[in-house]
């Protein structure tokens, strides 16, 4: 399943993995009612073959499916970066299958018949999981090119500022003046968008930037 490209906002989707074709229709009227656009598939050829939709979205599946294990499709999901949260549906649920659905990153796991009350609760909370998770996608991509706009001596200040360390201290571990320092810590705030160091230290720990003389995180 392919990532899309950037787009405007729109509608929430629903894709849903039954092999059931009444079932596959009734959630699809459900769904619409409650504002939903659902996009059925009978098989996991169809669904893998298909692109991501473009904003928010989430998978219902079924656990037994004639071809494959929802399970296992799930698990192959959740290997992929750009997969959907996902809400399981089985007639046959036991406590083994829910533990091994939530370890795959399940975001509930309904069993039949369940209340449509209970479908759109679940189906809501994995909606707004999927726009978080998109969110913090596209705030990491911009600070990674913000940071990859960094010069060396930037990103070294950006570390050992991140690290906690005062201007006196970077300067006399860089070997350069406390006014230099300054004058590097302001280039990389405005570089990286910075309103406030600490929004550089926030940013610093979404990067993953470390201290390299100390070989750890930036706390």
């Amino acid at each position: 399943m392919s990532r899309p490209a950037p787009s405007s906002p729109v509608d929430p989707v629903v894709w849903i993995l039954d092999d059931d074709a009444e079932l596959r229709g009734a959630l699809v009227e459900l769904l619409a009612s409650a504002g939903y656009a659902a996009r059925p598939f009978e098989t996991t050829r169809e669904l893998l073959a298909a692109a991501r939709p473009p904003g928010p979205a989430c998978l219902l599946l079924d656990v037994r499916l004639r071809a494959e294990s929802g399970l296992d499709l799930l698990e192959r999901l959740a290997e992929d970066d750009a997969g959907l949260p996902a809400v399981l549906m089985t007639a046959f649920g036991d406590i083994p299958m829910t533990v091994r659905a939530m370890k795959a990153g399940a975001v509930d796991f309904l069993e039949k018949p369940f209340r449509d009350a209970d479908l759109l609760a679940a189906i809501g909370t994995a909606i707004r999981r999927d726009a978080t998770a998109a969110a913090e996608r596209r705030e990491l991509d911009d600070l990674t090119r913000r940071h990859a706009d960094l010069s060396e001596r930037e990103r070294e200040v950006m570390a050992l500022v991140a690290a906690g360390l005062m201007n006196k201290q970077i300067a006399g571990r860089l070997g350069l003046s406390v006014a230099t320092v300054k004058i590097h810590r302001g280039a990389a705030m405005r570089k990286m968008a910075a309103t406030s160091l600490a929004e550089l230290v926030r940013a610093a720990e979404i990067l993953g930037v470390r201290d390299p003389a100390l070989g750890r995180h930036a706390p």
